[in-house]
């Protein structure tokens, strides 16, 4: 799922309103609200959703008339250069695929599976089968090329039968495919061998005659038919397989449009590493492109020590006039953009809003963006969030330029509506509209436990108003509901909040932290720490080692200091955190314990570290857990 955790309200970002908000066209969300006896607050959009497409490939035949030549994605080539693909390029490239595929009997039920991260010949698989109708599903390529037993990938291959396997890089793919992928399986790639297996090229495909049937099949395709298959773990360990729709992506795309309305004003040109195997980077950025008939610069960079630089490299000849990150990637984003004037002017050029998702932004990164917006251009850029999943394509709530602080969900977008249900002193947040999944694929059990007897769609999240009294004001991200616990006195710990204040007070060395008590007497944590925080502190240590900086005497005195002035915060039991244990050994993949994005599983975590849980707990406590209190 894409979350937002969230700094509560008291220590949320506060606007310096000295300076004012880059004047942007934005729509306006109005709500109605019904408030039941138990306590279930139902929030409903006023807004009415105007028409959507019946397909996402529409937009790319009305670009391709409009704007054939326009540039639609490009990507880094081998002399550093851009490859680019227009319009026009790429609607007769996806009707080529599509002839192809249609001779191959492809179907929801023997989907195309791709393994290969973001590159633009991944985009022309993914239209081809767009347009032909036949579902597809964009795998995180380190269940590949990082897992060492290929766990997860087995079990996806057996939940989706695909009927073909596409990997741009064969080479690379070849150990996880010749592991899992049954035999009798089409192979098809750019380039590259598989011992042993023959290998369809995508030149191949593209060589493929128009199919006799291919308007026929493109124009059978509806609202309800299954675009693509996107896979989620969300608290459980194997992936799920969400369906989305046509009518899912389309009426998603069109609340995009509706709420950003500075998107109809110019086409976007967005510079984007975000995966396409989840639904940020996969749903909302690749749509509102193409449906805006914008422009996406294929970002190979990540918000990483090492990755950071190539990141950089495309800011400086690509100004964004929207611009989508991770807090990570904004964080390791904001020193440089700090000491270099060419590249802060190049980014803030034609800059219109910014936007995260995954995580809360921590209070000095955004004051950070708006001290350098102001520098640049007179104005703070606006800095927009919401909240939304894999299960609801994903948006599904979002704030105004002019409501936008760190942990501010805002309202539900035109066309959705949210239904706010009691549950152990929070409420949980449950979702209905045209953007919502019909289920899981093959998971009937998961499915029916997804929906409430109204079908509204249980998100397991938990929001809490802004203002009691006034719930135009909109709702603040409250944590999740399954990663609360009680404690043996039996109070209740809200780990959302107290998993953002922690981050917030140890940084910029943590990263993330798992918090742990259940029925223990006292709250304590696995910290993740932040590999560039903690460099700042030593900057001799390796890049990249944690266990040296785990174990490192700078490095741990320094989070002794910010640990014990959290602790000289808390407010109760439920907030008072006495032991920590840095961890020395990275999150792993195949246990499920973190995404590709960067996202934590704190239950999975929790799990799979049963030793050092009693470790925090033993008495006396080991030398490597900070104990205080």
């Amino acid at each position: 799922m894409t979350k937002l955790n969230s700094i509560p309200p008291d220590d949320a970002h506060a606007r310096d309103d000295r300076h004012p908000l880059r004047d942007i066209s934005f729509g306006e969300i109005g709500i109605s609200t019904e408030r039941r006896a138990d306590g279930t607050i139902y929030v409903r959009s006023t807004t009415t959703l105007v028409d959507y497409p019946v397909r996402i490939t529409d937009r790319l035949h009305h670009w391709a008339e409009q704007a054939p030549d326009r540039v639609f994605m490009a990507e880094r080539n081998a002399a550093g250069g851009w490859r680019e693909i227009s319009y026009s390029e790429m609607l007769r490239a996806a009707r080529k695929i599509a002839s192809a595929l249609l001779t191959r009997g492809l179907s929801a039920e023997r989907p195309v599976m791709i393994l290969s991260g973001n590159s633009i010949d991944h985009a022309l698989m993914m239209f081809g089968a767009l347009y032909a109708g036949v579902a597809m599903c964009p795998v995180s390529p380190p269940y590949s090329l990082v897992s060492k037993d290929f766990g997860k990938l087995d079990h996806i291959v057996k939940l989706l039968t695909p009927g073909l396997v596409f990997a741009d890089e064969v080479s690379a793919f070849a150990p996880a495919i010749l592991a899992k992928v049954p035999a009798d399986v089409e192979i098809a790639g750019t380039r590259g061998e598989l011992p042993g297996r023959r290998v369809t090229l995508l030149a191949d495909l593209l060589a493929t005659p128009e199919h006799p049937d291919l308007e026929r099949a493109h124009d059978a395709i509806g609202h309800d038919t299954i675009a693509k298959f996107l896979l989620t773990s969300g608290s459980t360990g194997n992936p799920k397989a969400v369906i989305n729709t046509q009518r899912m992506i389309c009426a998603n795309q069109v609340m995009i449009r509706e709420a950003m309305a500075f998107l109809k004003d110019e086409p976007p040109v967005i510079v984007d590493w975000l995966p396409w195997n989840h639904t940020f980077g996969g749903n909302h950025n690749i749509g509102l492109t193409l449906f805006n008939g914008g422009s996406m610069y294929l970002d190979a960079g990540k918000p990483t020590p090492s990755g950071i630089a190539e990141t950089i490299r495309n800011l400086r000849e690509i100004s964004p006039t929207v611009y989508f990150n991770v807090p990570k990637g904004y964080e390791s984003l904001l020193p440089v953009l700090r000491e270099d004037a060419a590249l802060r002017k190049m980014f803030f050029s034609k800059l219109h809003a910014m936007f995260f998702s995954g995580a809360s932004l921590a209070p000095h990164v955004w004051n950070g963006l708006d001290e350098l917006g102001v520098q640049e251009t007179g104005a703070r850029v606006p800095m927009l969030t919401g909240l939304g999943s894999t299960e609801t394509a994903p948006f599904f709530m979002s704030v105004t330029p002019q409501t936008s602080r760190s942990g501010h969900v805002g309202l539900p977008v035109p066309g959705n509506e949210a239904k706010l249900v009691p549950n152990n002193g929070k409420l949980e947040v449950r979702a209905r509209g045209p953007n919502i999944t019909p289920g899981y694929w093959r998971a009937p059990d998961l499915t029916a436990k997804a929906f409430d007897e109204e079908g509204f769609y249980k998100l397991g999240d938990a929001l809490k108003p802004s203002n009691p009294d006034d719930l135009t004001a909109g709702f603040d991200f409250d944590g999740r509901i399954s990663e609360d616990f009680k404690l043996a006195s039996g109070t209740w710990v809200s780990v959302g909040p107290l998993r953002a204040k922690f981050v917030a007070a140890c940084a910029p060395l943590v990263r993330d932290v798992v918090i742990a008590g259940l029925d223990r007497d006292e709250v304590s944590a696995l910290v993740i720490l932040d590999l560039d925080g903690c460099k700042l502190i030593n900057p001799t240590l390796p890049l990249e080692d944690l266990a040296a900086m785990a174990a490192d005497p700078l490095i741990r005195a320094a989070f002794t200091e910010r640990f014990e002035k959290f602790l000289g915060q808390a407010t109760g039991s439920s907030t008072r955190v006495t032991r920590a244990i840095l961890l020395a050994e990275p999150l792993s993949i195949d246990r499920g314990e973190v995404t590709d994005k960067g996202s934590v599983n704190q239950r999975a975590v929790l799990d799979s570290r049963a030793a050092l849980i009693a470790d925090l707990y033993a008495e006396p406590p080991p030398a490597h857990v900070v104990a205080l209190g």
